[in-house]
């Protein structure tokens, strides 16, 4: 990839890692956020800007190569703000010409048995799974190359997701920990590096484009990386539970977020399997061992993991 200037939405781990890879690689690269904030690379610049602004979000994008869409909504706002992101992103990579890159996750196929490959069709069974296969079918009938990333849960310093969120504070504090689901089903992890990596890869083969492609992850069940983590960070294990339907239900009666989690239950209720064979084929990514990850979180230090 020549040097150019690419053009991040969302200051999130994955984006601003993406941010870190092409900066590094000799690019320009503006991010963009709601709340700007602080560059960590003279090549990268710091925006604040609302993404659902796609005049604004156009003007920016001029004389840019690519535009990545890493952006992530609250949890418990994604019909309401994830399409107007959407459709503003898609804007202005057409009436710039840049290509889009957008990042995704494995809502849209639904319920699958097996591991989940990139041919599959949408077949969303949650509403969160409805707006994501909806934001990448509008994406696709665009007027501009396009390719998606989709990860799995994710993993690393600052990564979102309901393990780190929920169980991992616990675990390392030696506090009882739960998490909802069957706690010995195997499970894809997917580290925000290697995400990073794949969104930059995808951007940069010709072989990327009107399709989607899978974050090569690492694949564990929920107990086997909780006994992993305290083992590596030297901590003794606390007893750790299985999150009940009901007891999870009851949570979200006063957080919004964990009562948005009980419609992905199915996820956590069988093997969740990602085969990725052709993100290390054709993009040349692997999946970066779980120790690794594992000590990347735990740089971060106890209790320092945040949403």
């Amino acid at each position: 990839m020549t040097s150019a200037t690419h053009l991040i939405i969302g200051a999130g781990p994955t984006g601003l890692h993406t941010a870190q890879l092409l900066a590094e690689a000799g690019h320009a690269v503006i991010v963009v956020s709601r709340s700007g904030g602080a560059s960590s690379h003279p090549r990268i610049r710091r925006v604040a800007l609302d993404a659902r602004d796609a005049e604004a979000l156009t003007a920016l994008a001029g004389g840019t190569r690519t535009l990545f869409n890493c952006s992530m909504p609250r949890y418990d706002r994604w019909p309401e703000e994830f399409p107007p992101i959407a459709a503003a992103v898609l804007r202005a990579a057409e009436q710039t010409g840049a290509d889009l890159v957008t990042l995704s996750n494995l809502y849209g196929y639904g319920h699958v048995d097996g591991a989940m490959h990139e041919s599959l069709p949408m077949a969303p069974c949650s509403v969160k799974g409805r707006v994501r296969a909806a934001m990448w079918e509008a994406t696709l009938a665009g007027r501009v190359r396009v390719t998606e990333v989709r990860a799995s849960d994710y993993l690393g310093q600052a990564a979102a997701s309901l393990f780190t969120l929920m169980t991992l504070p616990a675990l390392l504090s030696g506090a009882p920990a739960s998490h909802p689901g069957d706690l010995d089903a195997a499970h894809a992890w997917s580290f925000t590096k290697d995400v990073a990596r794949t969104l930059v890869a995808a951007a940069a083969s010709d072989a990327s484009w009107g399709r989607a492609w899978h974050v090569p992850s690492s694949t564990t069940s929920i107990r086997a990386l909780a006994e992993a983590i305290t083992r590596q960070a030297g901590v003794a294990a606390p007893p750790l539970s299985a999150l009940s339907p009901a007891e999870l239900a009851r949570l979200g009666e006063t957080d919004s977020i964990l009562r948005e989690v009980a419609e992905m239950g199915y996820l956590y209720d069988q093997p969740c399997l990602v085969d990725s064979r052709a993100t290390e084929r054709a993009l040349g990514v692997a999946a970066t061992p779980l120790p690794q990850v594992i000590a990347d979180m735990l740089q971060a230090g106890q209790g320092s993991v945040t949403r």
